[in-house]
């Protein structure tokens, strides 16, 4: 397998709503349409497709959070056919180091926040060297990648 992340443009983005979850995580993200859609409106975001070879199989957004200046994921979704492969940490490991190719301002963390009873996503996070944190207000738990040592 030879996981790339690749920018979603008007090409693709069918494809990545056309990606699901499994029934029982459907809510614990927002749709990748909503996603999508939302980034137009985000600075410094980013929509990207996981791609095995030529097919997608994921869906990831990340960028820097204007609240905080921290480099943030706000969306990681693997394909249900394609989980329980280590995908998603190899994602995340894709992620961090196209972070790292653009951190030029020495941003020290990248954030995120999962529901806390998503059990898939506390381990993809823990086994890619996420550290988690507290739980947010909004009653995600956080959890934190240093960037910069």
């Amino acid at each position: 397998m030879e996981l790339t992340l690749k920018p979603i443009t008007k090409e693709n983005w069918k494809d990545a709503i056309e990606l699901t979850l499994k029934e029982g995580q459907k809510h614990f993200m927002a749709s990748n349409l909503y996603s999508i859609a939302e980034v137009q409106f985000l600075d410094q975001f980013y929509a990207a497709g996981i791609y095995d070879g030529d097919r997608m199989i994921g869906f990831a957004m990340y960028g820097i959070d204007e609240d905080d200046n921290n480099y943030w994921i706000y969306r990681l979704m693997v394909d249900q056919a394609y989980q329980g492969r280590g995908i998603g940490a190899a994602a995340v490991k894709l992620i961090i180091e196209e972070i790292r190719s653009k951190n030029t301002d020495q941003i020290p963390y990248i954030m995120i926040g999962y529901h806390p009873e998503n059990e898939g996503a506390r381990k993809t996070y823990k086994k890619a060297g996420f550290v988690e944190k507290e739980i947010a207000p909004w009653g995600e738990q956080l959890a934190a990648f240093k960037l910069v040592v």
